[in-house]
């Protein structure tokens, strides 16, 4: 965080960041789901991740999220994953590049991983858009 910038508006900037990437329906969901168990996160993902990190001017939104499905191939994130892939979307990524970056991933993540991120893809990118927005 610069100097002049308070954790308020990393937590501003994330939470506008957050809802073009992710969705207004699912951030309105995540947020209603709040918790006094689960606050700190929340504002800990929302002024990290997305108002320190996706806010920096070094990477587009696109590079991220084929960064991010990468990651998240690679940890069995597949949850995370289907969100991610709507996402890729909302970013600009085409359904075609998005396959690239899965078959990128079979290289260096494992085949069976990529082969399980293809079939969450699959029924993911079947979905019309906007239907699930979780």
């Amino acid at each position: 965080m610069t100097a002049d910038r308070t954790a308020a508006d990393a937590h501003a900037d994330g939470m506008a960041v957050r809802r073009e990437v992710l969705s207004d329906e699912h951030v309105d969901r995540a947020q209603s789901r709040t918790s006094p168990l689960t606050a700190d996160f929340q504002d800990l993902i929302t002024r990290y991740a997305w108002g320190e990190i996706w806010t920096r001017p070094g990477l587009d939104r696109r590079m991220r999220s084929a960064i991010t499905l990468t990651a998240l191939i690679a940890h069995g994130h597949w949850g995370e994953l289907e969100m991610h892939l709507r996402a890729a979307r909302r970013n600009g990524l085409s359904d075609a590049e998005i396959g690239e970056v899965l078959l990128q991933s079979a290289i260096y993540c494992g085949v069976p991983a990529a082969n399980h991120a293809f079939s969450v893809a699959q029924r993911v990118l079947e979905e019309p858009e906007g239907e699930n927005e979780s």
